[in-house]
């Protein structure tokens, strides 16, 4: 006996965009997400955080932002340093949370804060 269905993992994210072309682009661009005609991209296996925040948080940035992705990272500081390099609008602050990780922001061309974390 199996128990009741349950997802496998994120099989996307989609978000609305000014310039959607563009935005794919900084993102293909500068965080080097390689995906193909049809937008699928096939990532490194490793985990992923699920989390819900009080609807107060300034966690994401700006109070209009709902949702916030977090991508993993193998260097933070060199992705970081790569991103100001390209002119991104990185965050100068970085957060380390012992037996997780390091973590550092950016914010795309549309205002979307964007987490960056180097696990443990």
């Amino acid at each position: 006996m199996t128990g009741p269905e349950r997802v496998l993992g994120i099989g996307g994210y989609f978000l609305r965009a000014r310039d959607p072309e563009a935005l794919t682009v900084w993102y293909r661009d500068l965080l080097g997400i390689e995906d193909d005609a049809h937008g699928l991209w096939h990532q490194e296996a490793g985990p992923t955080v699920f989390a819900a925040f009080d609807p107060d948080t300034d966690y994401f940035g700006s109070p209009q932002q709902q949702t916030m992705l977090n991508f993993r990272v193998r260097d933070l500081d060199a992705m970081l340093e790569q991103l100001r390099e390209r002119g991104a609008d990185v965050a100068t602050e970085t957060q380390d949370m012992e037996g997780v990780g390091r973590f550092g922001w950016v914010t795309d061309p549309e205002g979307n804060r964007v987490e960056l974390w180097q696990p443990a």
